[in-house]
């Protein structure tokens, strides 16, 4: 390809795409190649697609198009066919040959790999009509599965860099700023701060170089949004990213990308190669005078790093720590220089907000926060993985429309959103719209995007060390209160899940929780009580039963439970006497049991697994 010199070189290559209509009349077999996806083994389905279709000499005749995530990870290896918009889940390499021989070519329909709704049992053929899709607003995600990552003609075909074009031929850089000020993009990385502020006081603030800068740090256990936004559409963040630069006067810009997200790494810099052949990089972008460059970096994986002032250590080589704020990175930042940083996700909204209008993103959520916000969807719900809601929708609708409801018709206990230093809400806050506002009112966040859902066998006090643990480990340790206030929080909860909690404990933990929110040095400290606060607003009442009952509502706490056999739900089978491995459940004839044996009694709970008949309790 040849170097675009002007928007109308732009417009000429996306008609020349566009008008190939011999390639665009063959069918297509699209295959998700996300980090999900490979797991399942996209990669081996792939191979076998491209070695059944050489094998019947239809190469010429059927393309094939590996693209990035589809949100719908857990029903991966996905499959699409075009004509006719077939979704195929769940496919395996020996499914390939009936997949040519049926769908492609004689376009039946193969029953057994379509999707089918766990609560109704209806199957569907289109993803548009999935429950899991169908509810979403994919207006930033929906382009994965349409595109292939490393193809930057993909991207251009659906209008890419039009956005950036438009700004570089027409707009100066106060026009782009007060465009996405006026939109109310707020940045989708945790601190929902206004973007168009941000980029205002970088664009006003005194000193050169400036920078820029896309984190795709993202350490949130059960997290993977801007991974996989990164992987499957790289070109939006980097138009996002080249259109903040020249709203702000930079000319250098930097992704920071974790190590563990090696697919993300490879695709972005495929992504900079390319953009910068065809002349969107570089030097004298579209013949406009505008020069960028852009630099990955590789973040080592501590969670204090996604913290801007910590990341921006770590990209000048230093130990990722946080420092205090009295000047804003935005006047010192990287190198002391003014320096804007922004989420992927908040850049990937930008071309949006420049092609379609401030006007129309406003149109989309609620009054504080606008447009969507793509969430990790996990835990003890149905349909699980990727989804993108408009602001305000509920958390109802989000679990049960979405999600397909809580498995095994179990009943809904709390969801916790934001990441590790998020908020649990319990079951009587569910018709709350999802929002910047809204969250935080409740004790919550919205972070970079996790909702983690919980069922009645969760136990909150549990749940509450447990990210508290991952904080513990996370904390960088400059500074006393969060190194040592939340150990010690960590501490006092795993006294009371074994038992040792007193008369006071609780009281403690929220003087404590008071203590690191005001005087901690970065948001991992301030934000870290969250999960404790929250759970003893909303659950007190299993925090008083660990302390004065010496009891686990949920059954979770090894040390505060104990097994036993319900004799008369036991048909004498005998799967637990066999599963157990320390010999605690022992029989006498052929179907009474004695006893499980207390002292022997690991809790391992693989008594419990292998009864289906509910013959094993908890107390």
């Amino acid at each position: 390809m040849s170097r675009i010199n002007s928007l109308h070189d732009l417009e000429n290559l996306r008609s020349k795409i566009q008008g190939n209509e011999g390639e665009r009349s063959k069918p297509l077999i699209t295959i998700c190649n996300g980090t999900g996806c490979h797991a399942s083994g996209c990669v081996e389905v792939t191979e076998a697609i491209r070695q059944e279709i050489a094998t019947q000499n239809l190469t010429d005749k059927i393309n094939i198009k590996t693209t990035g995530c589809h949100g719908f990870c857990e029903r991966g290896p996905i499959v699409i066919i075009q004509p006719g918009d077939i979704f195929y889940q769940k496919v395996e390499v020996k499914d390939i040959p009936q997949i040519i021989k049926h769908t492609v070519i004689d376009g039946r329909i193969i029953d057994r790999l379509l999707y089918v709704d766990p609560a109704s049992g209806r199957k569907y053929i289109h993803p548009a009509e999935i429950p899991f899709y169908k509810r979403q607003k994919r207006i930033i995600f929906g382009n994965n599965g349409e595109i292939d990552p490393r193809n930057i003609e993909d991207y251009i075909v659906l209008g890419g860099y039009s956005a950036l074009a438009k700004v570089l031929s027409y707009w100066t850089p106060q026009q782009t700023i007060e465009e996405i000020r006026r939109s109310g993009l707020r940045g989708r990385g945790g601190g929902g701060f206004s973007t168009g502020q941000k980029w205002q006081s970088c664009h006003d603030a005194p000193g050169e170089p400036k920078y820029v800068i896309a984190n795709c740090d993202e350490g949130d256990p059960g997290v993977y949004s801007n991974r996989s936004l990164l992987e499957g559409n790289p070109h939006s963040v980097l138009e996002g990213l080249i259109i903040c630069a020249h709203a702000i006067g930079s000319h250098e810009g930097y992704i920071y990308v974790r190590n563990e997200y090696p697919l993300a790494v490879e695709n972005a810099t495929i992504a900079i190669e390319q953009a910068r052949q065809l002349g969107l990089l570089g030097e004298n972008i579209l013949g406009s005078g505008f020069d960028f460059i852009v630099h990955i970096n590789r973040g080592g994986g501590a969670f204090v790093c996604g913290e801007s002032t910590a990341l921006m250590a770590s990209l000048e080589g230093k130990t990722g720590e946080p420092r205090a704020k009295y000047t804003h990175t935005a006047e010192k930042g990287l190198w002391d220089k003014p320096s804007n940083l922004n989420n992927v996700e908040t850049l990937a909204n930008v071309p949006l907000i420049i092609n379609k209008g401030a006007d129309w993103f406003n149109t989309i959520g609620t009054e504080g926060s606008k447009g969507t916000k793509i969430f990790s969807l996990v835990g003890k719900v149905n349909n699980t993985g990727l989804v993108e809601i408009p602001m305000g929708m509920t958390l109802r609708q989000v679990i049960y429309d979405i999600g397909g409801g809580i498995k095994d018709g179990k009943k809904f206990k709390g969801v916790q959103t934001g990441g590790p230093s998020g908020g649990v809400i319990p079951e009587s806050m569910l018709d709350m719209p999802v929002d910047f506002d809204e969250l935080s009112k409740a004790g919550s966040m919205m972070g970079s995007g996790g909702m983690i859902v919980m069922d009645e066998d969760t136990c909150m006090v549990d749940t509450a060390k447990y990210f508290l643990t991952f904080l513990e480990e996370e904390s960088c340790g400059k500074c006393v209160p969060c190194r040592e206030g939340i150990k010690r929080m960590r501490q006092i909860l795993n006294n009371i899940t074994e038992g040792k909690g007193e008369q006071g404990d609780i009281e403690l933990l929220q003087r404590l929780s008071a203590t690191l929110q005001d005087c901690s040095l970065c948001a991992l400290g301030k934000t870290a009580p969250n999960p404790v606060l929250s759970t003893i607003r909303y659950f007190r009442d299993e925090y008083e039963a660990h302390i004065k009952e010496k009891k686990c509502p949920a059954g979770v706490c090894k040390t505060l439970i104990q097994y036993y056999i319900k004799e008369d739900k036991c048909p004498g089978c005998r799967l637990c006497e066999k599963a157990c491995p320390v010999e605690a459940i022992t029989f006498t004839g052929k179907k009474k049991p004695v006893a499980l044996d207390q002292s022997k009694c690991i809790k391992c709970g693989i008594c419990k697994d292998v009864c289906k008949l509910g013959a094993v309790g908890i107390r």
